[in-house]
């Protein structure tokens, strides 16, 4: 027995992808499909850190505002983001005003910017599990795995912040790194 519902077309979905439109969108098109680049990278662990303490949909309807505001998450211009910059957006209601989030931000670009090209995306993929098991049923999705510790462990001894074994593994859903879409959703084949 399996916790998918059938959504809007009558094909079955992880059912926290049926809540809203932006949720099947989102669901059916992007969670759980392979991510690559440093910059796509750093900008799923960046909205990762933001959402925590929030609802992910909070997010995921101010997506644009956060790209706006942070130079479309290209590494190498959020590093050489002034105080200024920090001060503008600690001002923008269109996306989250949280100081510590807004700083670890900034600070993660200012770490990564040294970082060779594509090595943020060997960083990430390298803790992608050899095997993962489809979840049939929500109870059966962890919110942290051992991956996804030693991923946090190892971002946090390379200086970033906001990268807990939680965020990490939101990250490693989101980015494909792990597919848990349920084992029946009609998501889970696709990307």
């Amino acid at each position: 027995m399996s916790d998918a519902l059938p959504g809007p077309d009558g094909a079955l979905r992880c059912p926290w992808g049926l809540s809203t439109e932006d949720y099947v969108a989102y669901h059916d098109t992007e969670w759980g499909r392979p991510v690559h680049g440093d910059d796509a990278l750093y900008e799923r662990l960046c909205l990762e850190a933001f959402q925590s303490g929030l609802s992910w949909i909070t997010i995921l309807r101010r997506r644009e505002n956060f790209r706006k505001a942070f130079a479309e998450f290209r590494i190498a211009e959020v590093a050489a983001f002034t105080q200024e910059d920090a001060t503008r957006l600690l001002a923008d209601e269109g996306i989250i005003r949280n100081r510590a989030k807004i700083e670890a931000t900034l600070s993660n670009a200012r770490i990564l910017v040294d970082w060779s090209p594509g090595e943020l995306d060997e960083f990430i993929w390298s803790f992608a599990p050899a095997e993962h098991k489809p979840p049939r049923r929500l109870a059966d999705v962890p919110a942290i795995t051992d991956e996804s510790t030693a991923l946090s462990k190892a971002l946090k001894k390379r200086g970033l912040r906001f990268v807990g074994p939680t965020t990490a593994y939101a990250l490693m859903q989101a980015c494909g790194l792990v597919n848990d879409h349920l084992v029946d959703c009609t998501a889970r084949g696709q990307g």
